[in-house]
């Protein structure tokens, strides 16, 4: 059956896809000893590169050493070795598609037993009710730091591109911190980098701009926008169209649009603002309509798991889509849907009425996944959430402990310009 689905897309930097299927970032949370790509990681990719999608992008991988989602996330920066890198690039290309490291500064949005630093453009904490201590007090970055941190990404983008990635993602959604940035809610700064939207979106172009130029032309450089972030006064569907149009000069290859942060966990379909309903393609509506303005290639994520959704997605001219969970509980989906089979399994509902716990599990169960197909099993998307989060929280005790004695050596190795 034909279907554009499975037809190429070529991007202005030459890059070429061999179809529009995306396995998009998921947080695998598997860092090895050093916060490198291990065994369990080159795994995972392998057996998603043997699924038949034209493009993995990774887990947000992190461009400093002391800002880390969770304690098992991965770094590169200037002090990483990159033969794991290397390596990790190699088996995700395995299978004859294309890979992208995201590339990620979570800001705010770190745990409060966390070491190292916990940076925002305001000191604006993250707000979810009773548990809202889960997350440390950031402090307003002093445009020293805002530069720096520039420095950066542009420097992570550089070593991805020597370790043999294809691309790299700027993460500018979900709430991180490109994307605090950008929202009036959490950016209230009266300097050059807050009010007005053009202020707002300054430190995102610079860190674009800064990549652009540490990388080859060839080498693709995409976005990862929320085209609403579904909190109201928030960064929206006006702002993201406007925020597109001002990439568009700077040579990004694409955006992909997603939606929501930890405070309204949208992209896992459970938004704090009620008027967003909850459905496969939740941010369908706002890319058909975003498309209709866009100067570049759009991708959508966000709860697609059924090739006619994916198909409705294209029509709707969106260039990509996008798929995390599904690829997690189902990795050859998009060999399945050349098949004309669908994956037949999903994921237990959590149907817990605190979202943000509620959204914590969720992740988790998909680790939980993840962790399966990289120990060589099939996943088992039966598995109770509550079982999935707690097994969760063990290891990401094991995790801080490891990352909590790693991190005193590699700032001493990064202030001596060494490998860590």
């Amino acid at each position: 059956m034909t279907s554009e689905l499975f037809s190429p897309l070529s991007l202005r930097s030459g890059a070429a896809l061999g179809n529009r299927i995306v396995k998009a970032a998921m947080e695998e949370n598997m860092a090895a000893d050093g916060q490198l790509p291990g065994r369990e990681l080159l795994a995972l990719y392998r057996r998603w590169a043997a699924g038949g999608t034209g493009l993995l992008i990774t887990g947000n991988v992190m461009v400093h050493a002391e800002a880390l989602t969770g304690p098992a996330g991965v770094v590169l920066d200037d002090a990483a070795p990159l033969e794991p890198f290397t390596e990790w690039a190699t088996a995700a290309k395995s299978g004859g598609g294309a890979v992208w490291m995201q590339i990620n500064h979570p800001g705010r949005q770190i745990q409060a037993d966390m070491p190292g630093v916990v940076w925002g453009p305001s000191a604006v904490g993250v707000d979810l009710g009773r548990h809202s201590s889960r997350f440390g007090r950031p402090v307003a970055m002093t445009p020293e730091q805002i530069e720096d941190t520039v420095t950066r990404f542009a420097v992570t983008a550089a070593r991805a591109e020597q370790a043999g990635f294809d691309g790299v993602e700027v993460h500018a959604a979900h709430g991180y911190l490109l994307s605090q940035f950008l929202s009036p809610l959490v950016n209230r700064r009266t300097d050059a980098w807050g009010g007005s939207l053009e202020n707002r979106s300054r430190m995102l172009l610079d860190v674009v701009r800064a990549v652009r130029a540490a990388v080859s032309p060839s080498f693709a450089v995409a976005v990862k926008l929320n085209s609403a972030d579904f909190q109201r006064g928030g960064f929206d569907a006006d702002d993201a169209r406007q925020v597109i149009a001002m990439l568009e000069p700077l040579g990004v290859d694409l955006v992909e649009l997603s939606g929501g942060s930890y405070e309204s966990p949208a992209m896992s379909g459970r938004p704090a603002d009620a008027r967003t309903r909850t459905r496969e393609a939740y941010f369908l509506d706002l890319a058909k309509d975003l498309v209709k303005t866009s100067p570049l290639p759009l991708m959508l994520t966000g709860g697609i798991t059924r090739r006619d959704t994916a198909e409705t997605v294209l029509a709707g001219g969106v260039a990509l889509v996008g798929m995390g969970t599904a690829l997690a509980v189902t990795p050859d989906l998009p060999d399945r849907w050349r098949g004309g089979r669908e994956a037949g399994r999903q994921l237990r509902p959590v149907t817990w009425s605190d979202k943000a716990l509620a959204s914590a599990a969720g992740m988790a169960q998909v680790r939980h996944q993840m962790r399966r197909i990289a120990r060589g099993s099939d996943p088992r998307p039966g598995t109770h959430p509550a079982r999935a989060l707690i097994a969760e929280q063990l290891q990401q005790r094991r995790a801080l402990r490891r990352y909590r004695a790693w991190l005193p050596a590699a700032r001493g190795a990064a202030a001596a310009g060494r490998p860590a």
